[in-house]
């Protein structure tokens, strides 16, 4: 997915734009960038590879370098960014979390105008030097980021660092969040509202679905007003968010209390006490032990000092180890019991299988799995929210296809459907659990707390969310 962090300040933002930058860590593992500008020196930009090491390691050594009063940082899932811009709009740098699934559409027609492309990562085409080409089109940058609003298809939020104020734009249909904070003689932007807080920045503002606004020290000018609709991704209250963070007003770790509450208030399944599969299954299941009524504990904990995230290693069976060797089950809160785990959703399936299996050899009882958002029916064409590059990666699809049911998908995403019961059973099968169930998309709606027709919904059913040729109308 990727995360931003602007800061424009009275005073240098160099330690403010780090820490602010750091606390989008979780949400890309590929690559980061820092972009400052100070009026004697100009621009500065540092670029580096997180594969195989943290931001903080990263960039702590060179903070030094990036001077000035304003900046952007970036944490990504793609590109190498920022990217540094001489135009008839002025020299910019620009940060972007986008899906643009037009690319290759978008780079033929710029070659065959006699326009070229510089930037590559790893062999293609550099998405945020797209976005730029589309912005430096516009007379002005408003018309240059509504370019890329009508071009786009798929989504793009952004930061642009100019030499007058940073410029923060929403993507289109609101997909993926932008936050403004404030402080004495200081403003902020970023991804993630958990980056205020302990920078003593005060959350101002949720900009909406496209909306434009300019920061400077003193304040916020807004540049666009937000389109009427929105369309924002579930998944970052199901997995992607961090507890502390609101997108929208609505808070991550209240989302996720409140849908194991609701599961644990309905469900019948006799269990000795309820376990989050952490991180992201931690919240759901102190919920589903107070709807319950059974203790909540820690028997699986996630050893944190040097293991990342699982998908991180760009090899499949490397993120498999990683995600086993994370978590650390505990044999004496395990052997012998009947255990009801929380986790955030089934994508592959790998993972769950592999740990339903060390929890089985530890001596657990009985192992129930409940999943804090409906079964993964289609693959996201608006935000890079897992590593699935089509339908054929998820387990409902391989399932589907293997009994040769591909005509009647839809059906096998309406909740308590036969179709739908006999492909949650087969995954329960494979998975080897003696009991599993999903949220349903009224739990998981009421959970967030927006209604649902702001909620994007399309890896579930498909039929909540815009199309793709809706996009750009």
């Amino acid at each position: 997915m990727g995360g931003l962090c602007g800061i424009i300040s009275e005073r240098p933002c160099a330690v403010d734009l780090f820490y602010g930058t750091d606390y989008n860590s979780h949400l890309g593992t590929k690559r980061a960038g820092l972009a400052t500008y100070e009026s004697g020196s100009g621009f500065y930009r540092g670029i580096h590879n997180l594969e195989n090491a943290y931001f903080r390691s990263r960039f702590e050594d060179e903070l030094g370098k990036f001077v000035g009063n304003s900046g952007i940082g970036v944490i990504s899932d793609t590109d190498a960014q920022p990217m540094l811009v001489n135009s008839r709009l002025g020299r910019f740098a620009l940060a972007t979390v986008a899906k643009v699934n037009n690319a290759d559409e978008l780079a033929h027609k710029f070659l065959q105008e006699g326009m070229y492309l510089t930037e590559f990562s790893s062999g293609k085409i550099n998405i945020t030097e797209l976005i730029s080409l589309l912005i430096v089109r516009g007379k002005t940058f408003k018309e240059g980021i509504e370019n890329v609003f009508r071009e786009v298809k798929g989504s793009c939020s952004m930061l642009i660092l100019t030499e007058d104020g940073i410029i923060a734009a929403r993507d289109a249909w609101g997909r993926t969040p932008l936050v403004v904070g404030k402080k004495d003689g200081a403003m902020a932007v970023t991804s993630e509202s958990t980056a205020f807080s302990n920078l003593g920045y005060e959350t101002c503002s949720y900009l909406g679905p496209g909306e434009i606004v300019r920061l400077r020290p003193d304040g916020m000018e807004q540049i666009r007003k937000p389109n009427p609709r929105r369309q924002v991704c579930a998944f970052l209250w199901v997995y992607y968010g961090f507890p502390t963070s609101c997108y929208d007003g609505k808070n991550v770790e209240e989302a996720r209390f409140r849908c194991g509450k609701a599961m644990g208030e309905k469900d019948d399944i006799c269990a000795d006490c309820a376990c989050g599969v952490p991180d992201s299954g931690i919240g759901m299941a102190v919920g589903y032990a107070a709807g319950r009524g059974i203790p909540y504990m820690r028997a699986i904990t996630k050893y944190t000092p040097t293991w990342a995230r699982s998908f991180m290693p760009s090899n499949q069976s490397m993120r498999d180890l990683v995600a086993r060797m994370k978590l650390i089950p505990n044999r004496d809160m395990l052997e012998g019991k009947k255990v009801l785990f929380c986790d955030d959703s089934i994508v592959r399936g790998t993972q769950l299988r592999n740990n339903a299996q060390s929890l089985r050899a530890l001596g657990t009882k009985e192992i129930h799995m409940r999943i804090a958002c409906p079964p993964l029916v289609f693959s996201c064409p608006f935000v890079n929210f897992s590593a699935s590059k089509n339908d054929l990666e998820l387990l409902t699809r391989r399932i589907i296809r293997e009994w040769n049911d591909e005509a009647n998908v839809d059906e096998y995403a309406v909740t308590g459907s036969p179709r739908y019961n006999r492909l949650v059973e087969e995954i329960r099968r494979r998975l080897n659990l003696d009991s599993l169930k999903f949220t349903t998309v009224e739990t998981l709606v009421e959970s967030i707390g927006l209604p649902e027709e702001d909620i994007c919904l399309h890896c579930f059913n498909r039929s909540s969310a815009f199309t793709l040729e809706e996009e750009n109308v």
